[in-house]
């Protein structure tokens, strides 16, 4: 037997005490303007500004290690086919947060932050000084662009060696819309990860 493992979004709660969902299998996410778990509901779209920028509220997807027979899990990693198909405008993109050196995600247990902003209108920049994400908000380079992170340069998310069930460390998502960017529910993107196991 192998281990099980899923997708997984910790939303709401409280620092370092997410709530998580879906109850099992995998997540498909909306980014949107409200914390919450609910790919299916477009009731908070990230508008288009008239200038500068507006963001989604930042998400935290993680691999959970559900239970299985397994000695360990580790390397885990994060990619994309290297283009995201969407209109977001001038400078938009979908952006990660970054640590300067080490794993980049978020460990969930001890970092966890709930993201914030104004329902409907604009999440708050992972970057933001006074209320951006405090596991990243202090590093050099703060977030980056995911269509970086390819399969030939995956981003190391946790390099943890896991022996047990558990959350592993999450990669924060955050989406940028720019003034020129183009209306409308975007197509599906698929985001992958991959892990060692022994």
């Amino acid at each position: 037997m192998v281990a099980t493992i899923e997708i997984k979004q910790g939303y709401g709660g409280s620092d370092g005490s997410p709530s998580e969902l879906p109850a099992s299998g995998d997540v498909d996410q909306r980014l949107q303007t409200k914390d919450q778990y609910d790919p299916a509901d477009s009731t908070y779209p990230v508008p288009i500004p008239p200038s500068g920028f507006k963001y989604s509220f930042w998400v935290h997807i993680y691999l959970k290690i559900a239970g299985g027979t397994f000695t360990k899990i580790n390397n885990v990693q994060f990619y994309t086919d290297g283009t995201i198909g969407w209109s977001l405008g001038t400078n938009g993109e979908i952006r990660r947060g970054n640590r300067d050196s080490g794993d980049k995600g978020c460990p969930m247990d001890a970092s966890y932050e709930k993201a914030t902003g104004t329902d409907g209108d604009t999440g708050d920049t992972i970057e933001d000084a006074t209320n951006g994400h405090g596991y990243y908000k202090g590093q050099t380079t703060k977030t980056t662009n995911i269509q970086s992170d390819v399969v030939g340069t995956p981003a190391t998310i946790d390099s943890t060696d896991h022996t047990a069930t558990g959350k592993c460390k999450a990669v924060v998502l955050q989406g940028k819309v720019a003034s020129d960017a183009t209306r409308g529910t975007k197509a599906d993107e698929t985001l992958t990860f991959k892990f060692n196991e022994i």
